[in-house]
């Protein structure tokens, strides 16, 4: 894979978990802090990695493709 491509992978991957990540600690940080970390931090992947996966990335991706396609055009 070229470097550009993985700097956009990168970009994409981290367009759909920084607000992922803070959303979810938004709405259950505190009822998860009383957990020892290790038990916080398997709920957190045990969820958002699939969500990442599956709608966070193809999500940041459709937006991207919107995007250069109507650069493109003008």
């Amino acid at each position: 894979m070229k470097t550009k491509m993985k700097l956009m992978a990168s970009l994409k991957i981290w367009l759909a978990i920084y607000p992922s990540i803070t959303l979810f600690l938004y709405l259950f940080g505190q009822a998860l802090s009383p957990l020892p970390l290790y038990q916080r931090t398997g709920i957190l992947t045990l969820s958002l990695v699939p969500w990442i996966v599956f709608v966070g990335v193809p999500f940041v991706d459709l937006i991207m493709r919107k995007a250069s396609s109507k650069s493109e055009k003008q």
